[in-house]
């Protein structure tokens, strides 16, 4: 397997007040592209992309990437790759996680990808995707809160942090949390590796009832080694989601009838509400499904799995309310980009409706 290195894609130099930065986030499920431009302390998506890929099917069994997912992927990272050199993007990085880090065959599509598309691709380990992620989330944190869960509920893999918020600190005339990540955990269960494991089983209520407490079983060490039931019971803890499962109920909760990530940042979800819309999900047929706006064909087995790891999750840590981020590794690699350009800034992302 190749090891993950940090790269930065250059072309012509612009003015620095005009960089224009990209992030390629290819998880196991979906290929997902953002551009942005640099605007003073902050950066603003002026594009983004997309696609479900599935480049982890069958990697659960096989430990290695099918040549049709490859394929998907590929073609997936062309369209992205037009839309960079459309936008004249100066500064990229490409990361990919929990599929290409357990499959032996990795090294296929990494090469591909810079052959076929001049895109280098780091495959990053689970600490590093945890830490982007968080990265791309903390504007949600509530700095008067000293603890916090944060989780991503990813296509192959689910990390899981520990985090003290301290005491804010001034910076550019604006106050900002300092935050301190004490450990993570990384399990190893996606939805689209629960999907291969239970072959798609997702409306056997035994299936997801083990899942559930397969998740609370692999937190129990976790949980007592920074004795975190102790701070939930002072209420000092919060938690914070990003994945699609936890957008997707935000989305549900809302009642969209078209996703819009302006309205679903920073939405709090009450815990009995998780667990109520968690079983109604359960309970739709496959039509029901796929005709739903809010998850919609290709997901109807996905969504099940990931509501099974997140009421894991939240039966391990009943904290009341969960605080949803449509924000993740993307937006930390954006963050990164930026701080790496101009080192003495802070960074504060803005978001255009895409």
């Amino acid at each position: 397997m190749l090891r993950s290195r940090h790269r930065s894609h250059t072309s012509s130099s612009p003015s620095r007040e005009q960089s224009t930065i990209a992030a390629i986030d290819l998880g196991t499920n979906s290929c997902r592209l953002l551009i942005a431009k640099v605007e003073g302390q902050s950066f603003r998506v002026i594009d983004s992309f997309s696609r479900v890929v599935r480049l982890g099917e069958g990697v659960h069994s096989t430990n290695l990437l099918t040549e049709a997912a490859i394929e998907r992927t590929i073609d997936a990272l062309r369209i992205c790759q037009e839309k960079i050199e459309h936008n004249k993007v100066c500064h990229l990085r490409a990361v990919t996680t929990e599929a290409c880090r357990r499959a032996k065959n990795s090294d296929e599509l990494v090469k591909r990808a810079l052959k076929e598309l001049g895109l280098s691709i780091d495959i990053i380990s689970p600490e590093e995707e945890a830490r982007l992620a968080l990265s791309g989330c903390a504007g949600v944190l509530n700095s008067r809160i000293p603890f916090a869960l944060a989780f991503d509920i990813g296509g192959g893999s689910t990390e899981v942090m520990w985090l003290r918020i301290n005491e804010p600190r001034r910076l550019h005339r604006r106050r900002f949390p300092v935050i301190e990540v004490i450990d993570c955990i990384s399990l190893p269960y996606g939805v689209v590796t629960l999907c291969d494991r239970y072959n798609n089983q997702s409306y056997n209520p035994l299936v997801y009832n083990e899942i559930r407490q397969e998740i609370q079983d692999l937190l129990q060490d976790f949980s007592s080694k920074h004795n975190i039931h102790s701070a939930l019971n002072r209420q000092k803890v919060q938690m914070i989601g990003t994945s699609g499962t936890v957008t997707t109920l935000a989305a549900i909760s809302l009642n969209l009838e078209r996703y819009d990530r302006r309205m679903i940042d920073g939405v709090f979800l009450e815990l009995p509400d998780i667990h109520q819309m968690s079983s109604e999900i359960f309970a739709m047929n496959h039509d029901q499904r796929a005709d739903h706006p809010c998850i919609g064909t290709g997901r109807t087995d996905l969504v099940v799995m990931g509501t099974a790891i997140l009421e894991g999750i939240c039966d391990t840590w009943p904290v009341p309310r969960l605080r949803v981020a449509d924000r993740g590794v993307r937006e930390g690699i954006l963050m990164e980009l930026v701080k790496e350009i101009y080192p003495s800034r802070s960074v504060h992302p803005k978001f255009l409706k895409k």
